[in-house]
């Protein structure tokens, strides 16, 4: 079942077709790869490995705090962009500034924490990294909304899936290979990300927007706009919920699998470094072929609330295999069942959030999608919080936070049920 186009919608005709379509699908692809390969790159292995180097001994409670500096402003700064580039007014379009700008200033100061030598003035630059990342990611993920008819969303959601869970799994890998040469690994991820930001505005032109009605910014009707109300819209609401839990268990593990390597499985630093880039590789082909597969299937069968709850149950079984088995054999079976389980939830993920938003006849899609993306970033705030909580109570025991996240993500395919405008 697909929503009929809103008020709030682009006209068909706004909508790409033949070789714009396949491009933009592309385009989209590429970005969101590169995007999430930065993100995995960093937070998962460079960064961890950076403030390690400086205090050895606080490194998993200054990574908590890190994660919940970087989050805070992150989760401000998503919505707001969204709402910012519905009401952005030039040739360019609406998108195409917050994208191109974005991917410029986020990268420059990328590299700069390369340079840095104290934990503060890392959390600075890296703040402002994430901010100006985090302004561009709405933009993008708004375009398909604006260009893509619902019935087909689902295709290339899983392709743009696919895209951004394999650059997941790419950026561990090169992370982990390069963790020796931080200034060359951070300095190759900011610029892929600068150059592909710039291409996709010139490659993919938004039609103009410098003639649409302006709508100027009345902070109080601003403000209120973010809340959404849970009574007015159920279903964004759950989807919002599902989101933000299946995100919470992810990211509780995610955040410390360089320390479960070397504090739970024994491995060395160097060892872990090599580990975590080598299960990266099997996460990737497990999570690209799901994501192609489901995202076909998905529109093929039209259905979308399938594919995601059968993706939260997958991860949850991933996540016990390090539980039975606490050894490299466990991580290596969590490393492709976590791959096939989130690709799948990826890949369908995008196009329910699309088929889940308030009609407006404003046109507020970025802001809506934007504060779909808070379920995002808000785990990444208190996920490695609860992590280094559950450390510190159990003294170490690193299989709390797998079963913490076996809880959360299975609770995210329960908040699927009550879904009803999207089958």
């Amino acid at each position: 079942m697909t929503l009929p186009v809103a008020p709030s919608a682009p006209s068909p005709s706004a909508y790409v077709t033949g070789g714009a379509r396949r491009r933009l699908q592309l385009s989209l692809m590429v970005n969101f790869f590169l995007l999430m390969a930065l993100y995995s790159g960093v937070l998962g292995v460079l960064l961890p490995n950076q403030i390690a180097e400086l205090d050895a001994g606080n490194k998993a409670n200054n990574l908590a705090l890190l994660f919940a500096v970087t989050s805070i402003f992150s989760t401000l700064a998503t919505p707001i962009a969204g709402a910012l580039s519905d009401r952005t007014r030039s040739r360019w379009g609406r998108r195409a500034p917050w994208i191109a700008i974005g991917s410029l200033f986020g990268s420059l100061a990328l590299f700069g924490v390369s340079l840095m030598t104290s934990f503060w003035s890392l959390i600075v630059l890296w703040v402002m990294a994430a901010v100006a990342y985090n302004a561009m990611q709405p933009a993008m993920t708004t375009l398909i909304a604006d260009r893509f008819a619902p019935e087909g969303r689902g295709n290339v959601s899983g392709i743009v899936g696919a895209g951004m869970t394999a650059g997941l799994t790419a950026g561990t890998v090169v992370a982990g290979y390069l963790a020796g040469q931080a200034v060359l690994a951070y300095g190759l991820f900011a610029a892929a990300v600068a150059v592909s930001g710039l291409a996709f505005v010139l490659l993919n032109r938004e039609p103009s927007s410098a003639r649409a009605p302006h709508r100027p910014i009345r902070w109080g009707e601003f403000v209120r706009g973010f809340w959404i109300s849970p009574a007015k819209h159920p279903d964004f609401a759950w989807a919002f919920l599902s989101r933000f839990t299946i995100y919470m268990g992810y990211q509780g593990v995610a955040a410390y699998l360089l320390y479960i390597l070397r504090d739970y499985i024994r491995l060395g630093d160097g060892e872990s470094n090599i580990a975590i880039a080598n299960m990266a590789i099997v996460t990737l082909v497990c999570l690209v072929a799901s994501s192609l597969l489901s995202g076909w299937l998905s529109d093929r069968m039209q259905r979308r609330k399938p594919f995601v709850i059968l993706g939260s149950l997958i991860m949850g079984c991933a996540m016990v295999a390090p539980l039975a088995l606490p050894s490299m054999t466990g991580m290596w079976i969590y490393a492709a069942v976590i791959g096939v389980g989130y690709g799948m939830f990826m890949s369908i993920d995008i196009a329910l959030m699309t088929q889940v938003l308030p009609q407006s006849a404003l046109g507020d899609e970025g802001r809506d999608l934007g504060v779909l993306t808070t379920a995002v970033n808000i785990p990444q705030i208190i996920s490695p919080v609860m992590a280094a909580t559950l450390l510190g109570l159990t003294g170490g025991d690193y299989r709390t936070i797998f079963i913490a996240a076996i809880l959360f993500v299975f609770g995210s395919a329960l908040c699927v049920l009550p879904i009803k405008s999207v089958r």
